[in-house]
């Protein structure tokens, strides 16, 4: 049986990029800050998909995961490489990574767990100007013939429905406290 599988909100996103791309001067950064932007206005945290903020950072869902439940997890002030940052801000940054993946395996019991950091252009960061770390829950098996052959990632959950998991299940973590 064939049944047909809808990700429309993954072409706009490269339709964006590559249009972006064309129109923006060499070496510019082609995606805006949307974690600078998500920082700056907690009262639009539902609409920037954030589950979590602290005193120095936050971990938000990302807008176009890699597989359900995939989180970002950054410092509120922008900077480019990890060595940019005190040695202060670089351990609130891998205790905000530590936090992601306390709520990745509370909420969806993963197999497993990746956690990266794509540093500079050439490393894969989509966002480059602002170091931030993906937390993405992996399951054996999630990796089959659909990312393999098709090139196809299947996310069964919608955002709006993995951000309130992830904001339930936060209520019960000791470290919830914004001012932690």
């Amino acid at each position: 049986m064939h049944q047909d599988l809808w990700a429309p909100w993954r072409m706009a996103y490269l339709r964006e990029l590559e249009r972006r791309s064309a129109e923006i001067p060499k070496g510019e950064p082609v995606l805006a800050d949307f974690i600078t932007h998500a920082w700056e206005n907690p009262d639009l945290d539902e609409e920037s998909l954030v589950i979590h903020r602290s005193r120095h950072g936050l971990l938000m869902l990302n807008r176009f995961p890699y597989a359900n439940g995939h989180l970002l997890a950054a410092l509120g002030v922008a900077k480019p490489r990890l060595l940019d940052h005190t040695p202060q801000e670089q351990a609130a940054f891998w205790e905000l990574v530590g936090r992601g993946v306390d709520l990745v395996e509370r909420v969806f019991q993963p197999h497993g767990v990746n956690m990266g950091v794509n540093q500079g252009d050439a490393a894969g960061a989509g966002l480059p100007q602002h170091l931030h770390a993906h937390v993405v829950p992996r399951w054996s098996g999630d990796v089959n013939f659909m990312s393999a052959v098709a090139g196809v990632r299947v996310v069964p959950e919608s955002l709006e429905s993995v951000a309130a998991r992830f904001r339930e299940a936060i209520q019960s973590v000791p470290w919830a406290d914004p001012q932690a």
